[in-house]
């Protein structure tokens, strides 16, 4: 029996002992980010030139109303090329969309695109809301611009900038607008939406010389937006969009009124050092409602590996896999709504069909592959890989420089990644709330546009309240 006790004993200090140790090497990270001095901002070129050197003399500030087209010559373009295209290679018997898109399934969605779409009424649909072109930068800049119709007495207009990521475009938005427009009693603003298709992808013209990374394309946003007279306003973003709107956040604290988005992320030595710490007892680290989004960190990298191949292409050699993709409509199809598939749930992989239907109609899917086709901006899009995750870009560690601009974020359970709220204050200093969802995946505002929108109500609500509050503690 005392031999037992003394095991009992000798196992209790030794558990104490790792606790302790894990305690200590936790506590190491966080004083690290809290004592090393930030890197300093940037420089920031705000009239860094991005178009041909002829176009730098024909600058022109005008804001030209723009449509899309569908007209007959894309759709018969269209229509040849799924029909004339080579054979599709038969899946592997019993697979599903393990392998990647399942070409038996993928036959019914070219057939749909051929004779069914309805390309007229898409087009409506597309241009049911005013878009608009200017000249940024050398850039040509599309966005849609939605004003409110009526505003009543005590409400004010406030501007929202809604930036999308990849392969989504400015029609992610879509369904959300309408929750977003509407005016309720309870709230003293109303919102003016701009969505902009981002530089190189959609109607929004490309760099012509290498550079244009996400740190750039963030000062292009802010100065669309004072373009349009907004000299503050409100950002919201997804995807590469969660990277410009915080980037926006970082560079511009004084016109950046408050920061919201659906896919926070942050990449600096002592978050990597707490997550992999956090692996031998979650609890140090994440609440146990959203343990399994970060753990077991071998089920999380395996995923990653599984499901990261296109961004080392991209990342790499955009231009190569760009060529395949923009002279193959089915390529196209294939190749951008796998990403649909599995980025709104994982286990979609194991569904015959993919699971594309699960939350999304064909119509919406294939409104966003006519964005990328009659633009032909799919290899444009890609290249925003390879000018953001280089070295000229991570030398400025931009993720360990704080932002004091209120921000609110959203984390939806099928999401790539998940970061506690807590390891986010790093660097959002004012992180004024964590939505976390049991449902939901990365294209949040096209999946759950209403949960989304009142998301970012309440978000911007909260906004303007801290700013009252920090004035009242001014004065």
């Amino acid at each position: 029996m005392c031999s037992i006790i003394l095991i009992s004993f000798i196992k209790y200090k030794i558990c104490r002992i790792l606790l302790v140790g894990i305690l200590a090497l936790f506590a190491v990270p966080v004083l690290y980010f809290y004592t090393k001095a930030p890197p300093p901002l940037p420089d920031l070129d705000l009239e860094e030139w991005w178009g041909t050197k002829l176009s730098m003399s024909k600058q022109n500030n005008s804001i030209v109303p723009f449509q899309v087209k569908f007209d007959d010559i894309i759709i018969k373009d269209i229509k040849e090329r799924l029909r004339d295209r080579h054979p599709l290679t038969p899946p592997l018997e019993g697979v599903a969309f393990e392998y990647g898109f399942n070409s038996k399934q993928l036959e019914p969605w070219l057939k749909y695109w051929v004779e069914e779409y309805p390309y007229s009424e898409r087009e409506t649909y597309i241009n049911k809301y005013p878009q608009y072109k200017t000249n940024i930068q050398g850039l040509n800049v599309h966005f849609v611009r939605i004003k409110p119709e009526k505003v009543p007495a005590g409400k004010e207009i406030v501007p929202l900038l809604l930036l999308h990521g990849w392969p989504g475009s400015f029609l992610e938005f879509y369904e959300a607008v309408p929750h977003l427009m509407a005016v309720s009693k309870d709230r003293d603003f109303v919102f003016e939406l701009i969505i902009p298709s981002l530089p190189g992808y959609g109607f929004s013209s490309a760099a012509t010389r290498p550079g244009l990374g996400a740190d750039k394309m963030a000062v292009v946003m802010k100065n669309l937006m004072n373009r349009l007279g907004f000299k503050k306003f409100y950002v919201q973003g997804g995807d590469w969009g969660a990277l410009i709107g915080s980037l926006m956040a970082t560079f511009f604290p004084q016109e950046v009124l408050g920061y919201h988005t659906n896919m926070p992320f942050l990449s600096t030595t002592s978050s990597t050092i707490i997550r992999v710490l956090g692996s031998f007892y979650p609890p140090l680290v994440v609440s146990s409602e959203a343990a399994d989004r970060m753990y077991p960190m071998s089920k999380y990298f395996g995923m990653l590996l599984e499901e990261t191949g296109y961004f080392h292409i991209q990342a790499t050699k955009p231009d190569t896999v760009g060529i395949a993709l923009g002279d193959s409509p089915a390529g196209l199809a294939a190749y951008i709504l796998e990403k649909f598939s599995t980025w709104t749930r994982l286990e979609h992989r194991s569904k015959p069909d993919g699971g594309l239907t699960f939350r999304f109609s064909k119509d919406r899917l294939i409104d966003n592959l006519m964005v990328y086709w009659v633009s032909n901006s799919i290899t444009t899009s890609m290249r925003m890989y390879a000018e953001t995750f280089n070295k000229r870009f991570f030398a400025q560690s931009l993720d360990e420089i704080q932002t004091p601009v209120p921000t609110w974020i959203i984390q939806a359970k099928q999401e790539v990644v998940y970061i506690p709220g807590w390891i986010l204050k790093f660097k959002y200093t004012n992180l004024l709330n964590e939505t976390i969802l049991q449902d939901g995946g990365h294209f949040l505002a096209m999946e759950l546009p209403e949960i989304f929108s009142k998301d970012v109500l309440k978000a911007v609500d909260a906004f303007r309240k801290w700013h009252k509050q920090q004035h009242r503690t001014e004065l």
